[in-house]
Order: structure tokens, then sequence, then C-alpha cells
């Protein structure tokens, strides 16, 4: 690196660093105290505490710096997403196996994104969009980021309420099940004061529970391991698919997931004015994370091909989901030693309870980040949890009795979501692009224009999945014009999005140089 560079970006690393240290009164995702240290460990030579290069490799600074990922991977394997898995299998077979490897692997270059954005800045997407954007854009973007939230919790708690209602053989019905699953924000708020690697071992045990739960279904249905290996390499597309494969990769990527990852990284203690101990946790967490990733890929693979072995082809594909699912197994494959309706029920509440607990997790970080607000963490967990179950309670009443009511109510939380989606990459995509903000850690113009494609596909995808929806769901001028007038406000408030980050920002990062430079 150029003496020059090095020195810009020393400089703009240690006024954001001070403005971080020395604004006490802005809310941050972690206290210093709540922190793991990791420097110093493994490191005989002190003095390279300041080189711009990162550490040599240390297996034992890798485990420290991991967490974050495995925390984020966990929106992968939602209830929302687990539905669309077997409803793929069921309706697709094995065909799509290679769309959700590489849907998997898009949505690893966002979290990367997320992440560099986090450790670089030493602040989340929330908080940067707090300073990036005027009022009324902040406050927009974060209704909308809370909107995703409010239509993800609402799809996992009623998840987790399926299952506690397949376990309790019909006893505790939904309504029940939901108000079990708002007791986790209880199990959060212990974990979480006694420190974030205790919180980070659950998460690690709900998700080996759902690895040993969907690979017992997947050893007791046997899947052609030959149609698996097709499916993964060869990519092949049909009319009748089209819409499995739009889920696939419209769910992968969750608004409130991109925010969770920028803040998680900060949950260790990183010096962001040196450049080598930047380089170092980058290099770290894009390790763990492709890990987190490559371990949830398995999972939904596994599901896709539990449910293309056992219903592609049949009668009951085009009626599955998380409601029947579990029954439609029991009643092709048996009991045995452990009746199968019980291991996916295990499954799905693991699923339900992990992605739960990290809903309310980032519902903390998108509130604090976006209002500033210095509440103690046990009221912000219940804010956050009262936004989400007090409308899935409202819901369990009334679908309780009705399957195919809740399928109707997953189509519109999963638009509600869908129209999120650039609210939360078109800034982070901004930002992190910028000298201002990222120094020498911004994207360079091949990752960015890769980067913008990926976006770009997962909102047309996700675009092309409203059009669908509201296209079938009614007709009629007044239905029609309002439609209409909503588009064309989302379009221009996505269009200003990209512009400002285009025009705007880079203006802005330079005013704030040479004023702090004059002063």
């Amino acid at each position: 690196m150029p003496p020059i560079e090095e020195e810009q970006h020393q400089r703009l690393l240690s006024e954001r660093s001070v403005d971080l240290y020395e604004e006490d009164e802005e809310e941050r995702a972690y206290d210093s105290t709540e922190k793991i240290h990791i420097i110093g460990v493994d490191e005989e030579n002190e003095a390279d505490e300041y080189s711009t290069k990162a550490p040599p490799f240390s297996w034992r600074k890798l485990w420290l710096f991991t967490g974050p990922g495995f925390l984020m991977s966990i929106a992968f394997l939602d209830p929302g997403n687990l539905e669309g898995d077997l409803q793929s299998g069921a309706i697709a077979g094995y065909s799509l196996l290679w769309l959700l490897l590489w849907a998997t692997v898009m949505g690893l270059l966002v979290q990367l994104l997320a992440a560099r954005l986090g450790v670089a800045t030493g602040r989340h997407l929330a908080e940067l969009c707090r300073e990036e954007y005027p009022n009324w854009a902040r406050l927009l973007l974060w209704v909308m980021a809370e909107l995703a939230l409010i239509g993800s919790d609402i799809q996992e708690v009623i998840g987790s309420a399926i299952a506690i209602k397949i376990l309790s053989h019909g006893f505790l019905p939904l309504w029940a099940g939901v108000i079990i699953t708002a007791l986790d924000c209880f199990i959060f708020l212990f974990l979480e004061n006694y420190g974030v690697r205790k919180l980070e071992a659950l998460f690690a045990v709900l998700i080996a529970t759902m690895a040993l739960s969907f690979a017992w279904l997947f050893g007791e249905t046997k899947p052609s391991g030959v149609e698996l290996l097709v499916g993964v390499v060869v990519p092949k597309l049909s009319s009748k698919t089209i819409k499995q494969a739009v889920g696939v990769v419209g769910c992968i990527i969750m608004p409130h997931n991109v925010f969770l990852h920028s803040a998680l990284v900060q949950s260790r203690a990183i010096d962001n004015r040196k450049i080598g101990r930047v380089r170092e946790a980058i290099t770290y967490y894009s390790i763990e994370s492709g890990v987190a990733l490559s371990i949830s890929f398995i999972i939904n693979l596994f599901v896709t091909t539990v449910f293309a072995k056992a219903f592609y082809g049949s009668e009951q594909a085009n009626n599955i989901g998380l409601v029947n699912a579990g029954q439609y197994l029991q009643e092709k494959y048996g009991g045995g030693l452990f009746p199968i309706l019980y291991i996916w029920a295990i499954g799905l509440l693991a699923a339900g309870q992990s992605s739960t607990l990290t809903g309310t997790y980032a519902g903390q970080f998108i509130m604090g980040g976006f209002l500033n607000l210095r509440l103690k963490k046990w009221m912000r967990a219940l804010i956050t949890r009262s936004c989400a179950i007090i409308p899935t309670l409202l819901v369990a009443l009334v679908f309780d009795a009705s399957e195919g009511s809740l399928d109707v109510l997953n189509e519109w939380l999963n638009v509600l979501q869908s129209i999120q989606i650039p609210f939360a990459l078109i800034p982070l995509l901004c930002l992190v692009a910028k000298e201002e903000v990222m120094g020498i850690f911004k994207i360079g113009t091949a990752l960015q224009i890769i980067s913008w494609f990926v976006a770009a596909l997962v909102i047309v995808i996700n675009g092309y999945l409203l059009v669908d929806f509201f296209s079938s769901e009614g007709s009629g001028v007044i239905f029609t014009s309002v439609v209409f007038v909503f588009t064309a406000v989302y379009v221009c408030f996505i269009v200003y999005l990209v512009a400002r980050g285009i025009n705007f920002t880079k203006w802005i990062g330079k005013t704030k140089l040479l004023t702090t430079t004059g002063n």
C-alpha cells in the first residue's frame, strides 16, 4: 500500500474510532465489557500489533472468531426456508438443487459484505444508515426493516407452534405454542447476561439438533445419491417449476439478517484503526461464515431431497406444507423405532426457536441503530418480542383450524418480506463501496459489479413474485389503482437510494473530511 494512501486510511479510521469511543451517548451493538478479546492470542511479537499486514493464521483465533456466522446462518434455516425446501422437493424433485447451491453462494456474498462493513467501520448497518440518510429516509428505512422482521418472526413463531402442537399430539393449540415460543425471550436475556459465547453455544446446539433430525429423515427415506449429485451439478429449469425456482432464490436473503450480521461481528474486540487487525478479522469471519453456510446448505439439501424422494410426482405434492408435512411422512414411512412425525417436529422446533431468538437479537440492533435508543437490553428485547408476538397470537387464534388459511397468510408474509429486500441491500452495497466509509477496505470495481448483479437478480426475482401474487389476488379499478400508486412510490424510493449512493455519499464524506481538517 502506498504510504500516502495508508496515512489517509489511518486518519479516516482514527477519526471514526474517536467518534465511536467518545460519543458515549450513542447506542452501540456491544459494550466494551461484553466483547471477546482476541489481541495477543497466539502472538509472540506484540510489535506486530501496528503492522498493516494480518498476523499469521491461528486455529485458536479462528475458534474465538467463530460464532457470528453461525447465528447469521440460522436465517437460511428458518421455518419459511424449510417450507420452501419441502415444496421445491415435492413439486420439482431433485432438479432445483443446483439453484439452492448458487442461491446459498449469493447469500454468502451479501453476508460477507455485511460483515466487512461492520468490521471496517466499527458500526453496524442500522447505525450507518442513521448517519448517512436524512431523517425522513432513515425513519422509512427503519419502518421497512421492522415490517420485514415482524413478517419473518410471525412465520418463525408459527413454525415453532406447529412443532409444539405435533409433539403434544394436538393437545396444545397453535396459540398456546405461540405463548410458549414467546418465553424464549427470557432464555435469551438469561444467557446474554453470561456472555456472548454462552448464547452462541445455545445456537450451536439448535443447529446440531436440526442437522441430526433432518439427517435422520434422510437416512429413513433414502433419497437417490445419483439423482442428488446430478441435481446439484446439472442446471435444469422448466416452466412447471419456475415458481419453486423463484421461491428458492427469493427466500435466501432476509432483510433483517443483513442488519444482524453487520452487528454480530462487533462482538469481538477489534481496533479498526489498525489495518492488520481489520484484515485479520475479515479473513476469519469469511472462513467461519463460509463453513456455517455450507452446513446450512447441507441441512436444506436434506429437507429438499427427503420430500423429493417421498412426494415428487404424487397427489400430495401440490398440497404439502409445514402443517401437514410430518403427517404425510408418517403415513408413507410409518413409525419405526421413533415415529418420523416427531423427528420432523423436533427439527422444525429447533428451526423455529433458533430463528425467533435471532429475530429478537436483530430487532434490538435495528431499533437501537436507527433510533439511537439507549434502553436496557431487557426492555428492548420485550419491545421486539411484543411487536411480533401480539400479531402472531392473533394469527394463531384466527387460523388455528384452517391449513388453507395459514398457507394464504404465509404467501402474504412472503410478499411483505420481498418488498423490503431492496431497503437492506441497496444501503449495504452503497456503503461498502464508499471510501469515505470503508477506507481501503471498500470493495473493488469487479466485486461491486458482481454484488450489484446479485442484488438486481434477487430484486427482480422478488419483483416477479410480487407481480404474480398481486395479479392472482385481485382485480378491479380500486385494487389496481392502489397497487399502481404503491408501486410508483416504492420504485421512487429505490431510485432515490441508488441515486444518493452514487452521487451524494462521496460529496458528504469529503465535506466532513474538509471540515475536520479545517478545524
